[in-house]
């Protein structure tokens, strides 16, 4: 296989409603049945109007940048200093859930598409409208959980397969591939950002040569790992404080607001009683300030229990 890729220079400036298929068609008169377009998901949601106005500096900037994040973010993944990771409503894992300040003027933010696979197939059937049978992904950049740099993968397609699935075929050695399905629209995306860059305002890319098939139309979302087949699915710091606080609801007491106000305080003593004489309310006292301590460990903090006669005293400590 000999793959050609061409930067499609002259697209300009996108705003709100623009075509972009009559933009590429311009630029790429060369465009070709067969090829696939590259789209850097960017200029995608500039044409639908994915903005966020926010303030060119001061704290109301970041103020407003964390509020398109939360309005982003499904579930937070993990936080190390000013750096959020979250899953986005699309699936997608991303820092920032890929809300982007770059490329775009000072007073606004550039949000994902809403449905990339959606803004693909939109593309794609413009293009199909002008007679070029085109595949269509569109790219972003993302950060690896295992490896440094970033790179560009696809958030979006149509016209293409997600996967390429070599499992049951065999290898030169007589070896049955079992698990290898390799995402090409990832490596097609990757690929195109080579011509594009980051800073060169060249916000498409035509992959040439690739042998595409369609038996399956699914779409990027083909490529997103559900949180139940996810090994991943937390940051190390936040899976530990997930941990304790499943650890702190075993004793199978309901949850409890003086608890939970205690927790929040981050000072001082909470003063625990049994129920009863019985040993059973003993044993029961004994598990809810162990389950006490663990949701303080859980929230960073150390903690020392005392017991006495008529009951048990938990004082934080400090900071873990």
């Amino acid at each position: 296989m000999t793959l050609e890729i061409r930067p499609v220079h002259g697209i300009g400036d996108v705003t709100a409603g623009d075509d972009l298929a009559e933009l590429i068609t311009k630029a790429a008169p060369w465009l070709a049945d067969g090829d696939v377009l590259v789209v850097t998901s960017k200029i995608v949601s500039k044409a639908e109007g994915r903005l966020v106005e926010v303030p060119a500096d001061g704290p109301e900037r970041e103020e407003a940048r964390q509020r398109a994040l939360a309005g982003e973010t499904a579930r937070v993944v993990a936080r190390r200093g000013p750096t959020t990771i979250v899953q986005t409503h699309h699936g997608f894992v991303m820092a920032a859930a890929g809300i982007d300040a770059s490329n775009v003027d000072k007073t606004h933010l550039v949000l994902l598409p809403a449905d990339p696979d959606a803004s693909a197939r939109a593309l794609r059937d413009s293009l199909r409208a002008r007679n070029l049978d085109v595949a269509v992904i569109i790219s972003d950049t993302m950060g690896r959980a295992w490896r440094n740099g970033l790179t560009d993968v696809a958030l979006g397609a149509a016209g293409i397969e997600a996967l390429r699935d070599h499992r049951g075929e065999i290898d030169p050695y007589g070896n049955e591939l079992t698990l290898t399905q390799m995402a090409v629209i990832d490596e097609l995306a990757a690929a195109a950002e080579l011509v594009k860059g980051k800073s060169d305002r060249v916000p498409v890319a035509v992959v040439r040569g690739y042998p595409r098939t369609t038996h399956s139309d699914l779409g990027a979302r083909e490529l997103v790992r559900d949180t139940a087949s996810d090994m991943f699915s937390l940051g190390t710091s936040e899976a530990r404080e997930q941990g304790l606080r499943d650890a702190a609801r075993l004793s199978g007491e309901p949850a409890d607001a003086d608890v939970a106000r205690f927790v929040a305080a981050r000072s001082g003593a909470l003063r625990l009683t049994p129920a009863g004489p019985a040993p059973a309310d003993l044993l029961r006292l004994g598990a809810r300030a162990q389950g006490v301590r663990v949701s303080l460990a859980a929230a960073g903090l150390r903690s020392a229990v005392e017991f006495d006669d008529e009951g048990v005293t938990v004082t934080i400590e400090g900071d873990l």
